[in-house]
């Protein structure tokens, strides 16, 4: 497994990732800069928005998790409240908030949605 980038800096190359294109992303909430993990929420400016967390695959890479296309949904306010009971649990939790129309992550790790795989 490579060596993780420190969080704070993963955060900035998120960013950057967004803006380069036009989107607008932020930081909503700075958790431990060397290893705390992150949120991503994608507002599509319309009420709706999905949150991705990270998690591992069984190999042990990085891919994240669409938390949206379950239960939560994709009500912007429920994400916010979601969100928001995490980083009450976790003083090291970073949230970032990317705004695009289009609801592109930014994100270039793989992306589970839950849905079946095709062989």
């Amino acid at each position: 497994m490579a060596a993780e980038l420190r969080t704070e800096i993963w955060v900035q190359a998120l960013i950057r990732r967004a803006e380069i294109v036009g989107a607008f992303a932020a930081v909503v909430r700075r958790g431990d800069g060397d290893g705390g993990a992150v949120l991503v929420k994608v507002s599509t400016l319309d009420g709706r928005a999905r949150l991705y967390a990270p998690a591992r695959d069984g190999a042990g890479e990085r891919i994240w998790l669409d938390l949206s296309s379950g239960p939560l949904g994709e009500a912007e306010p429920a994400i916010d409240e979601y969100a928001a009971k995490r980083a009450a649990q976790d003083r090291d939790l970073w949230i970032v908030e990317i705004e695009d129309r289009a609801g592109r992550t930014f994100l270039t790790e793989p992306v589970d949605t839950g849905a079946p795989r095709s062989s």
